[in-house]
């Protein structure tokens, strides 16, 4: 646990660069041009997915449903100015929990697995909010994150039912792998390889 932790304080340093608040945040292509233009946003929203397809049935939609919802709330604290201690890492963090979680591949209360991917969520949704200039056209700025974020849950599923449907029997073990993937490249946006 010690070393786990001496790694995690080497790292923040890097986790810090992830997003400064500058260039462009207004508008809906801005808005939805940020979470497909930045590798962390990337690896944790297509980990959601994957982790919604491996716990299977209500999960497939209530996971990425929770994110959204979790995310327009962090939003709404980053444009209120309200401060959130450790936004980078819990965004770093974000594909590092959730795609272990997945590769794990243990069975887990659809609400729990909500209130998971929900915590890191928030984080996602306040570094949007906080960059926002306040001049900017916000609510066009949120569709266009939400709308970004939900394509990229669905991808993640569609990704895992399709490669599930090419190796049949082995499909959640093939996601599960592919959760452990999207963990290691969370390591590596905490390290700053990617």
């Amino acid at each position: 646990m010690r070393a786990i932790l001496s790694l995690l304080l080497i790292l923040l340093p890097t986790a810090a660069l992830a997003h400064t608040g500058a260039g462009d945040a207004s508008g809906f292509l801005h808005g939805f041009m940020h979470p497909i233009g930045g590798v962390d946003h990337v690896l944790a929203m297509v980990a959601v997915g994957v982790f919604a397809y491996v716990l299977g049935g209500r999960a497939l939609w209530l996971v990425p449903l929770s994110f959204v919802g979790m995310m327009a709330v962090g939003f709404l604290v980053g444009i209120g100015q309200v401060d959130l201690p450790f936004v980078e890492l819990g965004i770093a963090l974000s594909s590092v929990v959730i795609g272990a979680a997945a590769a794990l591949g243990r069975p887990m209360p659809v609400v729990a697995a909500s209130a998971l991917v929900g915590v890191f969520a928030i984080f996602h949704g306040h570094a949007h909010g906080a960059e926002m200039p306040v001049d900017a056209a916000g609510l066009e700025y949120a569709a266009g994150f939400i709308i970004a974020t939900a394509l990229l849950h669905a991808a993640g599923i569609a990704g895992a039912m399709g490669v599930a449907r090419l190796v049949g029997k082995y499909g959640k073990l093939v996601a599960q792998m592919a959760g452990g993937l999207f963990a290691l490249g969370g390591v590596g946006v905490l390290a700053g390889w990617l």
